[in-house]
């Protein structure tokens, strides 16, 4: 079985560098899981790398290293298995908050059995904002879930609700006025119980899925 592993590469700024350093991942077979420019400025570029090998990191790593752009190679830890799974809570502030209350308790309680799961949170207004905020969530790496918490949301949120659960993601909704608790997979009155459902919804260590529900309303 493939062995998933976090590079960390600091080399010479410019056009390139990126050729050069998943050519040597292509040599090693090494499929690429997900990856990140860090930082591209004039005096440096840290691109992050996760990838799955059959065979010894190490290796990889040296022949890396030997490439004259490249300054320094570290091997990580995955961000999968530091941070986890990632839950994206937007909306109004207050209520983003309280959302906020509820998933970090409930996400500290599955953390300390092992579980790894973080929490993201951005207090959004308006319409075009928040629908964008909503598609954007699917190009997050490791984002499982996301909570919609405010008073009135519709229209193209709506809209980027039901694209970003066609995707796969998990969308909870506070019960508000306008279109978007119909859109979602979820929806709970309360907002602190709405971050903890939300947790367990997407915790491999809780006894708890969405699909089972007989209704979809709290």
């Amino acid at each position: 079985m493939a062995d998933r592993f976090g590079l960390m590469v600091h080399a010479d700024p410019g056009p390139g560098v990126l050729f050069q350093l998943t050519g040597v991942i292509a040599r090693f077979n090494g499929d690429i899981a997900s990856i990140e420019i860090v930082n591209a400025g004039a005096d440096e570029a840290r691109v992050y790398f996760e990838i799955a090998l059959d065979g010894e990191r190490e290796l990889l790593a040296a022949e890396m290293r030997a490439l004259p752009i490249v300054r320094e190679v570290a091997v990580v830890g995955t961000l999968q298995a530091i941070y986890g799974k990632r839950i994206i809570i937007m909306g109004g502030g207050a209520q983003v908050g309280q959302v906020a209350i509820g998933a970090i308790s409930e996400a500290d309680r599955h953390n300390i059995r092992g579980e790894r799961i973080s929490v993201d949170t951005i207090p959004l207004v308006g319409e075009q904002p928040l629908a964008d905020a909503v598609r954007a969530v699917a190009r997050l790496p490791r984002a499982k879930a996301l909570v919609l918490a405010g008073a009135l949301m519709g229209g193209d949120i709506e809209n980027a609700v039901r694209e970003v659960r066609a995707k796969g993601l998990l969308v909870v909704s506070l019960n508000m006025a306008g279109s978007v608790p119909d859109a979602a997979d979820l929806v709970v009155t309360d907002p602190v119980q709405a971050g903890v459902m939300t947790v367990m919804a997407i915790a491999t260590t809780a006894k708890f899925t969405v699909d089972r529900l007989q209704r979809r309303v709290f």
